[in-house]
């Protein structure tokens, strides 16, 4: 069974591009371009990873990575951010999440984006890019 990964971003283009490099490498995947369209989403697809955008219009990478959290403990995070300012948000939100929450800035490369996710999820991702 193929591990689920659930993309979060505003920007379309962005969601879409993530979602075709984990499908390229073996995952199933699904983008969502809210919050709200992915806390729905994620009640029926139970990803095993959550990749989200922090800064979105409405609700916030951040609130929805605790919802999610509070309904799927075991779902890994990797949140992404184009603002160096976000890291402090992200921190405080572990904190008070009380677990791990990966930080990458975007742009990312595709391989190191795969080699974090496959730390987070327990296995290597063999058709990444070294």
């Amino acid at each position: 069974m193929r591990q689920r990964v659930l993309i979060v971003d505003d920007d379309r283009l962005v969601a879409d591009t993530l979602r075709m490099i984990f499908v390229v490498n073996g995952f199933e995947s699904e983008a969502c371009y809210s919050a709200a369209d992915a806390l729905h989403k994620a009640r029926s697809f139970v990803p095993e990873l959550l990749l989200c955008d922090v800064t979105m219009p409405g609700q916030d990478g951040l609130q929805l990575a605790a919802a999610i959290s509070r309904e799927m403990p075991t779902c890994q995070m990797i949140m992404l951010t184009a603002y160096l300012s976000n890291a402090a948000c992200v921190e405080l939100e572990a904190l008070r999440m009380k677990r791990p929450l990966k930080l990458l800035s975007k742009p990312c490369r595709p391989e190191l984006l795969l080699k974090e996710a496959g730390e987070l999820l327990g296995h290597r991702v063999l058709n990444a890019a070294s």
